[in-house]
């Protein structure tokens, strides 16, 4: 089912951040293509502690382990642990996180942990258009995220006033 490309053949069209599905982080991802046109996202980043591998994952077969589904159920991240084989459990959670943020899935109204898969045309329509333009980030996939920076509790300074003699 997974799919290997180089990253040299992925032209990376978006850079985006997204809280972690718990809220307690900052992902940072990548959407790229390549020139076959086949849509790549891949974590680069976390404000948290948490691993997580920076390889990319077809929307493809994303897509596949969906259909593996049986009937009705619910979309969880550990249906997307075998595109991960061998690496951090976070990575599923993360990439769901990504989904959601991208508007390709929903979480249930009776459990959110749970999500349904939503219909691509939007996401699709902005990657169509990203592909037909120049953008191509280049991203320093070594560097950690930064952890935000907290605002003080204290009152800010009074600026000093100076006088001229």
């Amino acid at each position: 089912m997974k799919r290997v490309t180089t990253e040299s053949d992925i032209r990376i069209l978006k850079v985006v951040t997204c809280p972690s599905l718990s809220g307690k982080s900052t992902l940072t991802y990548q959407i790229g293509c390549t020139a076959e046109s086949n849509i790549h996202f891949r974590i680069v980043a976390n404000t948290g502690g948490g691993f997580f591998s920076k390889e990319w994952i077809t929307l493809d077969t994303i897509l596949e382990a969906f259909n593996e589904r049986k009937g009705d159920k619910p979309i969880v991240s550990l249906l997307l642990y075998p595109l991960f084989q061998g690496k951090s459990l976070n990575t599923p959670a993360f990439l769901l996180a990504v989904l959601k943020q991208e508007g390709l899935v929903s979480p249930l109204e009776d459990n959110p942990k749970h999500y349904e898969q939503l219909p691509s045309d939007a996401f699709m329509a902005e990657i169509e258009k990203l592909s037909q333009s120049t953008v191509d980030w280049e991203i320093d996939t070594k560097k950690k995220a930064t952890t935000p920076i907290k605002k003080s509790k204290s009152s800010p300074k009074k600026p000093e006033s100076h006088s001229a003699s």
